[in-house]
C-alpha cells in the first residue's frame, strides 16, 4: 500500500545535517600521539554465545583487528574493554570475557595477550603495570559493576587511570552514555574514534549526505518507538520508505485496519498518523504492507495463512510480509541507487517466517544495489542466510546506526577530542 501525496502541494524539505557530521571535527586514531602509550579502547565484543558458551559470530573482534594492529605498531600497551550481553550489574559466570579472550588470542598468535578478572581493582592496576611495549590485557566484563551503566564518575575516573590515552572503536554502543563509553572521557586529555567507529560513520553519513539516488530505507523490526521517528528525520531525504516487521503493524493500525493480536505500540499511534500525513507533503513516499503472513500464535504457530491487510482477523498475528507485498518492494528496489536496511520484515528467526526479508535480500544481491544493512536483527538475518559476503556494508551497530539516521551525533563520539 502506497501512502500517496497530493502533487500540487508537495515541497522540497531542506534537513540540517550538520549536527550527525560533526564526528568530522573529531579526533581519530591517526590524530593521536600513541607511542609507546598506555591506551585504554573500548571495542564492542557483544558477540552471540550459544548455549555451550561458545561464540557463533565473531565478527565484531574481527572488525577491531585493523585498530589493534595499529596500537601494536605504535608499540603501544593495549587495554581493551567491552560488556558481553546484560549480566544487569552482577556477575554472571556465562558473560565473563573468556570466550572473547580466547578468540583474541587465536586472531593474534605472536601477541601477549593476557586477560584480567575484573575492570578496576589493584589487582587490574598491577597487571596494567606489568604490562610490555605491544602487549594487550583484556579487562572483565565492566557491567558486572552496577556503576557501569549508571555512568558513574567515580567507576569511570578509575577505569581512565589505568591509561594514558583513550580510543572508542565500539560503534554499537556508541549511542549510550555509560561509564566506559562516554564517563571514562571526562577524565582524558586525548581521546580519539578507532578504526571500525570511523568507517561506520563515514558510511552511514554519506548515504543519508549524498546517496545515489533514489535513495530507499527499508525499516522493519518491532521497535516502533525508536524506528518511527527515524521515519521523521527521513521526510524530504528518503525517496521510499517501505516498511515491514513488526512496526507495519502500528502503520497499519494508524490507517484503520484491524491488527489483531499482532505486535503494536499504542503510545505511538499519534506519532506514527503525523509522520504519515506530513509524509504527503514531501517528496518521500512511504509504502507500507497490502498482504501478510499470519498465524494462530508465535511460540508454535499453526493455522499459517496469507491475507490481505484488509482481512487480518481478531485471532490473527502477523508474522511476516506475504507475496505482494514481497514483489511491490522489490520493484521499489529495483529502481533504487542506494539502500540503507535497518530491521527484517518478519520473524526470520523461524524457518516459516524467514520468506520475506531473504527474498528482499536475494534481490538486492541479485541486483546489485549499493546497500547497507544497519546491524541488529537485519545483521543477523544476513548471517543466517549466509549473504553477509554480497552486500556493500554490514554495520556492527543496530541502535547506534539508527541514531546517526535520526541525523544525531552520538554520545561516545560527541565526548571525544577536537582536532
Amino acid at each position: 500500500m502506497l501512502i500517496s501525496r497530493p502533487k500540487d502541494t508537495t515541497r522540497e524539505l531542506q534537513r540540517d545535517l550538520s549536527t550527525m557530521l560533526k564526528f568530522r571535527e573529531k579526533k581519530s586514531i591517526t590524530d593521536l600521539d600513541l607511542r609507546n602509550k598506555k591506551v585504554l579502547v573500548r571495542v564492542d565484543f557483544n558477540v552471540p554465545l550459544d548455549k555451550y558458551g561458545y561464540i557463533t559470530d565473531s565478527r565484531r573482534i574481527r572488525h577491531t583487528l585493523p585498530t589493534i594492529h595499529y596500537l601494536l605498531n605504535e608499540s603501544c600497551r593495549i587495554i581493551l574493554i567491552s560488556h558481553l550481553g546484560r549480566p544487569e550489574g552482577k556477575i554472571v559466570e556465562s558473560l565473563k570475557m573468556d570466550p572473547v579472550y580466547k578468540r583474541l588470542k587465536e586472531y593474534l598468535p605472536f601477541i601477549n595477550v593476557y586477560k584480567a578478572e575484573d575492570c578496576i581493582g589493584k589487582e587490574v592496576e598491577k597487571q596494567v603495570s606489568e604490562l610490555r611495549k605491544g602487549e594487550i590485557l583484556v579487562l572483565e566484563n565492566p557491567r558486572f559493576h552496577p556503576e557501569e551503566k549508571q555512568n558513574d564518575p567515580e567507576f569511570a575516573r578509575k577505569l581512565a587511570s589505568l591509561a594514558d590515552i583513550y580510543v572508542n572503536d565500539g560503534f554499537a554502543t556508541a549511542h549510550r552514555k555509560h561509564a566506559s563509553t562516554y564517563g571514562v572521557c571526562s577524565y582524558f586529555k586525548e581521546k580519539g574514534f578507532g578504526f571500525l567507529m570511523e568507517k561506520e560513520l563515514k558510511f552511514l553519513t554519506q548515504c543519508i549526505e549524498k546517496p545515489v539516488k533514489p535513495l530507499t530505507v527499508l525499516l522493519g523490526g518491532k521497535k516502533v518507538e525508536d524506528k518511527a521517528i527515524v521515519v521523521k528525520h527521513l521526510l524530504g531525504l528518503a525517496d521510499a520508505i517501505l516498511i515491514g516487521g513488526g512496526m507495519a503493524y502500528t502503520f497499519l493500525l494508524a490507517k484503520g485496519f484491524s491488527v489483531g493480536k499482532s505486535v503494536k505500540d499504542i503510545s505511538q499511534l499519534d506519532n506514527v498518523k503525523h509522520y504519515l500525513e506530513e509524509s504527503n507533503y514531501y517528496n518521500t513516499k512511504i509504502y507500507l504492507p497490502r498482504d501478510v503472513i499470519v498465524c494462530d500464535e508465535l511460540e508454535y504457530p499453526s493455522n499459517i495463512e496469507t491475507v490481505p491487510i484488509t482481512e487480518i482477523r481478531e485471532n490473527h498475528v502477523g508474522v511476516d510480509i506475504g507475496f505482494e507485498t514481497t514483489e511491490m518492494y522489490k520493484k521499489v528496489l529495483s529502481k533504487s541507487g542506494t539502500v540503507i536496511w535497518n530491521g527484517p520484515m518478519g520473524v526470520f528467526e523461524k524457518e516459516e517466517f524467514e520468506k520475506g526479508t531473504k527474498e528482499i535480500a536475494r534481490h538486492l544481491i541479485k541486483e546489485k544495489t549499493y546497500t547497507i544493512i544497519g546491524g541488529g536483527d537485519s545483521a543477523a538475518a544476513f548471517e543466517k542466510f549466509g549473504f553477509q559476503d554480497d552486500i556493500a556494508f554490514i554495520s556492527t551497530g543496530g541502535g547506534a546506526s539508527l541514531e546517526v539516521m535520526k541525523g544525531a551525533m552520538l554520545p561516545a563520539v560527541e565526548c571525544l577530542s577536537d582536532k
